[in-house]
C-alpha cells in the first residue's frame, strides 16, 4: 500500500498559515554543528521527513542527537567520526554538506555521493575545487567523496556558479582554517546569512555576510551555541501562490516577506493584492491570474524552486506565460504531469510555453520532487473533480503538516492509503 493525496477542486483558500523553519537552512545547521564539540540546539525546526534523516548521518558520525518536535539537540563528541554512512547519505542530497565541517575538525572526510531529490545534476566539482584551494586533497572513490588535509588554510576562491552548497561547504572549511579566506561570487540566499549567523554565534569571524563576497578570518576553534531557524520563504511562497491559483485571501506567518519580495511583486503583476508586516504578509486575489513570465536565478532571483508553482499559476492563467529555467535542467519533468491535468504547456530546452485555460482537469499525477509535488497539489486545488497526487513522501520531505494547513484553509484533501494503478 502507498499513500497519495485525494485532492477535490475548487475550493477558495481563505484564513492564516503559520510556516516553521526553513528546510534548506536546517540541515546545514546542522551540519555545522559538528565545527565544535559539546551541546548545539535548533529551534523553529520543520517536522519534515529530512531532518530525522539529517539525524541519523550525523549519528553514524559519533553524535548524540535528540530531535524533539521543533527543537533539534546535537551532543558532538571531541573526536568526531569522518565516515558518513551511506545508507543515511544516499536518501538525503543535503547530506554532503557535512564534509566541509568534517575536513575542518577531522582533517579528513568520506562522504558518499548524495541521493535526494531528481532534478538534474548537481556535481560537486565547486565543493572540491574549494576545498583543494585551501589545501585539502579530494577525490572520488567507490561513490564516495575523500578529502583530506594535513592543514587547511585561507585562500582567494571564486565560484564558476553562485552555488549554494559548495558556498556552505567552503564557508565551513574556512572559519577553522589558518589565515584569511575571500569567498568571491558566494551565494547570497537567506539561509546563508542563516548559517552565517550561527556561526558568528560559535565564534566565527565572517564579513560580507549577505554579499557576493564573503571574507572569512579563521579562528582556531568554536563553541557550541543555540540557534532558531529562520522561517521557510520557499514554503511561505507556496502558500502565496496558493491564495492566487484559488483566488483567495491568506495569510502566511513566520517568514521575512523581504525574503521572496520577487515572488509578491510576480503576483502583484497578476493581478493580486498584497501587504506585508514584520515577520507576515498577506496575498489577496479575487478574479483570475493576469500571465506573467518567470525566469529562474539564484537569489535575490526567482527561486528554481518555485518553478512548479510558477507553471501552476501560469497553467491557470489569463493569457501565455513563458517560464526560463537556468538552475536545474530536470525541473521540466514536473511538466509532464500537469499536461496531464490538462495544462497547455509545451517545453523546449530551458524554457516551457504555458498557455492558460480556464480551469484544468483531474487525473491521476505523480511527483518526482519536493516542490513538483507541491506544484501539483496546487494544480489540483483548480481542477474539476478529484486528482490523486502520488508519490506524497517528496512532499512530506519539505512541507511539514502540508495536508492539515491545507484544510486549514478550506481546501478539500486528505491522505488515503491505497495501491497505485500506474
Amino acid at each position: 500500500m502507498a499513500e497519495h493525496f485525494a485532492v477535490a477542486g475548487g475550493a477558495r483558500l481563505v484564513g492564516a498559515v503559520d510556516v516553521v523553519g526553513a528546510k534548506n537552512s536546517v540541515l546545514k545547521l546542522m551540519a555545522a554543528a559538528l565545527l565544535a564539540q559539546g551541546t548545539t540546539t535548533i529551534t523553529n525546526c520543520p517536522e519534515i521527513l529530512d531532518v530525522p534523516l539529517m539525524a541519523d548521518v550525523l549519528r553514524s558520525l559519533g553524535c548524540t542527537v535528540v530531535v524533539d518536535g521543533d527543537t533539534v539537540t546535537i551532543d558532538v563528541p571531541a573526536e568526531p567520526g569522518a565516515n558518513a554512512d551511506y545508507k543515511s547519505v544516499s536518501k538525503l542530497r543535503a547530506s554532503v554538506c557535512v564534509l566541509g565541517p568534517l575536513v575542518a575538525r577531522c582533517r579528513r572526510a568520506v562522504v558518499p555521493l548524495p541521493g535526494g531529490d531528481a532534478i538534474g545534476s548537481r556535481p560537486l566539482d565547486m565543493h572540491q575545487a574549494g576545498l583543494r584551494k585551501l589545501g585539502a586533497t579530494t577525490e572520488i572513490e567507490h561513490g564516495r567523496v575523500v578529502a583530506t588535509a594535513e592543514t587547511l588554510r585561507g585562500a582567494q576562491i571564486w565560484l564558476d556558479f553562485p552555488s549554494v552548497g559548495a558556498t556552505e561547504n567552503i564557508l565551513m572549511a574556512a572559519v577553522l582554517a589558518e589565515g584569511t579566506t575571500v569567498i568571491d561570487n558566494a551565494a547570497r540566499e537567506p539561509e546563508i546569512v542563516d548559517l552565517c549567523v550561527m556561526l558568528s554565534q560559535m565564534g566565527a569571524k565572517i564579513d560580507g555576510v549577505g554579499s557576493s563576497t564573503l571574507t572569512v578570518h579563521g579562528v582556531t576553534g568554536l563553541q557550541p551555541t543555540s540557534h532558531r531557524v529562520i522561517g521557510d520563504r520557499i514554503v511561505g511562497a507556496t502558500w502565496a501562490f496558493a491564495a492566487a491559483m484559488t483566488r483567495g485571501q491568506v495569510t502566511v506567518r513566520g517568514v521575512d516577506p523581504h525574503h521572496i519580495d520577487l515572488v509578491l511583486d510576480k503576483l502583484r503583476s497578476a493581478g493580486a493584492e498584497t501587504s506585508i508586516g514584520a515577520d507576515e504578509f498577506t496575498v489577496t486575489m479575487n478574479g483570475r491570474p493576469e500571465a506573467v513570465d518567470f525566469v529562474t536565478l539564484p537569489y535575490p532571483g526567482f527561486a528554481t524552486d518555485l518553478q512548479p508553482m510558477a507553471i501552476a499559476v501560469s497553467a491557470v492563467a489569463d493569457g501565455t506565460s513563458m517560464i526560463t529555467e537556468n538552475v536545474f535542467e530536470a525541473r521540466f519533468r514536473f511538466v509532464d504531469e500537469m499536461v496531464r491535468l490538462g495544462a497547455d504547456a509545451r517545453t523546449d530546452g530551458h524554457h516551457a510555453v504555458v498557455r492558460g485555460v480556464e480551469r484544468l482537469s483531474s487525473a491521476p499525477v505523480w511527483a518526482s520532487d519536493i516542490r513538483a509535488g507541491a506544484g501539483l497539489v496546487l494544480a489540483a486545488l483548480c481542477a474539476e473533480g478529484v486528482t490523486e497526487v502520488w508519490d506524497v513522501e517528496h512532499i512530506d520531505r519539505g512541507y511539514p503538516r502540508f495536508v492539515e494547513n491545507l484544510r486549514a484553509l478550506g481546501a478539500d484533501i486528505s491522505r488515503v492509503s491505497a495501491e497505485p494503478e500506474r
